[in-house]
This record gives C-alpha cells, structure tokens and sequence, in this order.
C-alpha cells in the first residue's frame, strides 16, 4: 500500500518525466528513489534525476517552467558541474548533471552516460529511466555511505 506522500512525489515523478521524454531529455532517477524501485526501501525523501551534460541547461529552462528554482547549496564532497534544486509541488527535486565525487582528494567521475540506462518503470504510462543499482552502490562507497551500500547489497528490503 503507497501511502499518500509518496503518491504525490510520484505524481511530481510522473509530470517531471513526461516534461523531459516530450522533450527528448536524456536522464536516469538515481538514489534513494532508484533503491524504492528497486525493492529495498520502503521510503524515500526527494527525487533525485541524473540527467546527461548536454542536456542540463534545456533541463534547467523546463523545469523553471513548472516551478521555483532553489537558491544554491554547495557541499564540499561533490564538483558536480551542475546541481539544481526545485520544489515542485511540494516535492524537493535535485537535477544533477556531471556528477562528480570527491574523496580522499580524488575526483570521481560518475557522469551518466546513454548507455548506463539499461532499466525503466512505467508509472501512468510514463516510461521512466532508472540508473544502476551498481553504480550507485559505488557511488554511495564513495560517499562513506554504508547503510545505503548495506541495502543495496541486500537481498530484499
């Protein structure tokens, strides 16, 4: 049973990804919703959209079509070249382009790229692009993130 908060961050999943499929938008949910598609959690915060360099600034025009953009957050472990924050609806959305990780003074690359999207979900007839679960367990070593690491690792939530 979904209960009502996530229904509504849905419902804003589904009106983001039909703005960027209608726009030949190239991107991938990653995160803690991409471990909610996945089966192993039940719960997620906000909705995190990995989206292809060339595509960032469209993306940023889109969105900013449908609601506010949010004031910069910068946060010392991550160069991601571009990192957009909305509220749309209610629902925190983090746009991230060139998403780059830094640890132990070394920058990790962790960019989408087309052919990391192997997988999608189908949600009100909105085909949506999930990115891996592999990668993002190496992202989240990377980010001294273990609990999240653990999930992923895990055979069922």
């Amino acid at each position: 049973m979904i209960n009502e908060e996530i229904k509504t961050k849905l419902s804003v999943l589904v009106k983001i990804a039909h703005l960027l499929n209608s726009n030949n938008i190239t991107y991938a949910i990653g995160a803690s919703l991409l471990l909610y598609f996945k089966g192993k959690t039940d719960t997620f915060h906000d909705i995190d959209i990995m989206v292809i360099d060339s595509d960032a600034n469209k993306v940023k025009e889109l969105l900013k079509s449908i609601d506010r953009l949010e004031a910069p957050n910068p946060n010392v472990k991550y160069k991601t070249k571009c990192f957009l924050e909305f509220n749309i609806d209610g629902v925190e959305v983090d746009i991230m382009s060139g998403f780059i990780i830094v640890k132990d003074g070394i920058d990790y690359d962790c960019s989408l790229k087309k052919e990391d999207i192997k997988d999608f979900i189908n949600i009100d007839n909105e085909l949506i692009p999930l990115d891996s679960l592999t990668r993002w367990r190496k992202f989240y070593e990377l980010m001294d993130r273990p609990n999240k690491v653990k999930m992923i690792d895990s055979l069922s939530k």
